[in-house]
This record gives structure tokens, C-alpha cells and sequence, in this order.
């Protein structure tokens, strides 16, 4: 199928567009979690950023190498999210939206590339949606934890390290201050992916 005839053009283009806007969304709110003195939540959206920017380059050169530069503009029609930016309904809502791209977005754009036969462009919505899998359970536990103010306090005794020199300690809470450093309990880091790997087990 000629590319510039295909649906898989425009949803490249929503793509592309949706992720720019996700990673511009995360540094929004990697702002908010410094100025709420998160830094270690901070750096995670910075990297979710990071991450969401390289998926929309991968759509982007999709589009670049398959119209063989003949494409100077796509007009789309699509919705895209502006709510109000409140650091903890931020987390539950991007951790929906990351849901809705990893479940329905993404496979459903898959389908419809192999349909039109662009395999590799199928496989690359298939990759992604891999990553907004990860990235939506990370959202949901972080939205949790800072919801229920517990983003420093577990249940059980919990390694807690400073992001800052290293310090390392064991218990329920993490340090208000790391003892080493001085720095604010912010900085402590949160092994998500292995309290996320252990409620699954």
C-alpha cells in the first residue's frame, strides 16, 4: 500500500504528537515534584519524559523514511488531555492514559499497519505499547503512594537509599534527612519496580 495513502501515516502523526505532549506533560509535573521537594520523584518523570521523546522520534522517522520526504504536513484529529496540573491527580491520569495506549492505542494501530503491510511500523507500536505497560504501573503505584502519603513509609522494613552519597538504611521509614549528606528525605530513592515486582509475586 502506498504510505501516503495509508491510515498508518495519520497514526503515526497522533502518535508522534502524543508523545511530545506526554513528555512535555512529564516535565510539567517532574517540576511540581520539585517543588514539592520530590526529587527522587522528579527524576522518575524526568526519565518517563525521556523515554516518551524517544518513542515519539521513532514515529517521527517512521514517517520520514517511509513518505520518502514527499510529507511536509498531516492534518489530524484526535483529543488530547489539558486538565488542570495537580501532581497527584496528574500520576492516577497519566497512569490511564499510558493504560489506554499500552491496551487499546497502540495495539490497534499495530493491527492496522500489518493490515496495511508496514510490519516494521507495526512492531515498533507493539514496543511501545510494551514500554506504556511499564510506564502505567509505575504511575499508578507512585499515585498511590503519594495520595496515601506513604511514599516514604512501608508496612514492612524497607532498604531506603540516598540518590545523593549512597547512605543506606533499613527500616519502615525512610530518613527525613539523609544522616550522611544532609540531604532531604526527597532524595531517598524508591525501588518501585522492585515493590512492583514483589506485589505481583
Amino acid at each position: 500500500m502506498d504510505f501516503n495513502e495509508s491510515v498508518t501515516k495519520t497514526n503515526l502523526a497522533r502518535s508522534f504528537s502524543a508523545e511530545c505532549q506526554a513528555g512535555a506533560r512529564y516535565q510539567f509535573m517532574s517540576k511540581m515534584a520539585l517543588q514539592d521537594q520530590q526529587k527522587f520523584l522528579s527524576d522518575t518523570m524526568k526519565t518517563l519524559a525521556k523515554n516518551e521523546m524517544a518513542h515519539a522520534k521513532v514515529f517521527y522517522d517512521h514517517i520520514l523514511n517511509n513518505s520518502g520526504g514527499s510529507v511536509k504536513n498531516i492534518s489530524i484529529e484526535a483529543g488530547f488531555p489539558f486538565d488542570e496540573p495537580k501532581l497527584e491527580s496528574s500520576l492516577l491520569e497519566e497512569s490511564k492514559i499510558e493504560e489506554a495506549e499500552a491496551n487499546n492505542i497502540y495495539p490497534s494501530f499495530a493491527r492496522i499497519a500489518k493490515d496495511e503491510g508496514f510490519a516494521d511500523i507495526a512492531k515498533s507500536f507493539e514496543m511501545v505499547a510494551n514500554v506504556e505497560a511499564t510506564h502505567h504501573q509505575i504511575l499508578k503505584y507512585l499515585a498511590s503512594l503519594y495520595s496515601k502519603r506513604k511514599m516514604y513509609r512501608r508496612d514492612t522494613p524497607t532498604e531506603w537509599k540516598c540518590s545523593n552519597c549512597g547512605y543506606v538504611s533499613i527500616s519502615k521509614d525512610g530518613f527525613k534527612e539523609c544522616p550522611l549528606c544532609n540531604m532531604p528525605q526527597g532524595y531517598v530513592i524508591i525501588d518501585f519496580e522492585k515493590e512492583l515486582q514483589d506485589q505481583h509475586e
